[in-house]
């Protein structure tokens, strides 16, 4: 007899998400968001696997590039890094935790737009583990601060991390906050695109791990 498969808890309503989609993906020669895995666009594996766990879900984007395209197809707003504020993914996180305060949101849930096979418990877990704070995922690999779930207390500190052009590694600043580490035993669903190559190698492998 089949067994049925676990049902789906639904979305954390005051917890909000951002997918990181404003790099330059200078190796992959084009936007990484944009590229196709399957019958979607990377962005779009991103977003859906947000919207399992959060209430609502933005994506952070460069000005007129197709992420934002993308974004706004779909039916996402689209978050802009604050003027003056180094390029990079905490200024990123800091433009998504400005909308998840305004939304009403006590956290905020970061997913890069480049990691297509990351675990469906993923965010569940890290909610669950951050409470009132923050939580990162690690595997044998290290931490993993692109998934990861922040206060919207922690703005403030962020903004003054982000003062005059500086930009602070994801991971020391998650550090700084008190972030749980919550373990994952498979390293390679949390691999991330970055080539051309590593697109069609995903691509792949996705083939032949269908019965």
């Amino acid at each position: 007899m089949k067994r049925l498969a676990a049902p789906q808890p639904p979305p954390v309503r005051d917890v909000a998400g951002v997918v990181i989609a404003g790099g330059s993906s200078v190796r992959f020669g084009g936007e990484k968001a944009a590229a196709v895995l399957g019958d979607r666009p990377l962005l779009l594996w991103a977003i859906k696997r947000l919207q399992r766990s959060c209430g609502a879900v933005a994506v952070n984007a460069r000005p007129g590039g197709r992420a934002e395209a993308l974004a706004r197809s779909a039916g996402v707003p689209v978050l802009h890094d604050a003027p003056g504020d180094a390029a990079g993914p905490l200024a990123g996180v800091r433009a998504g935790l400005v909308w998840a305060l305004e939304t009403g949101a006590r956290a905020l849930a970061v997913s890069p737009c480049d990691a297509p096979l990351l675990p469906d418990d993923l965010y569940m877990r890290l909610i669950a583990a951050a409470g009132a704070g923050a939580a990162l995922a690690e595997t044998a690999d290290g931490p993993q601060p692109l998934c990861s779930v922040w206060p919207v207390t922690a703005l403030a500190s962020v903004g003054e991390a982000l003062s005059e052009g500086a930009h602070p590694a994801l991971w020391k600043f998650l550090e700084s906050l008190g972030a749980k580490r919550v373990p994952f035993e498979d390293s390679a669903a949390f691999a991330n695109i970055n080539t051309r190559e590593d697109l069609a190698s995903l691509a792949d492998r996705r083939r032949s791990a269908r019965p």
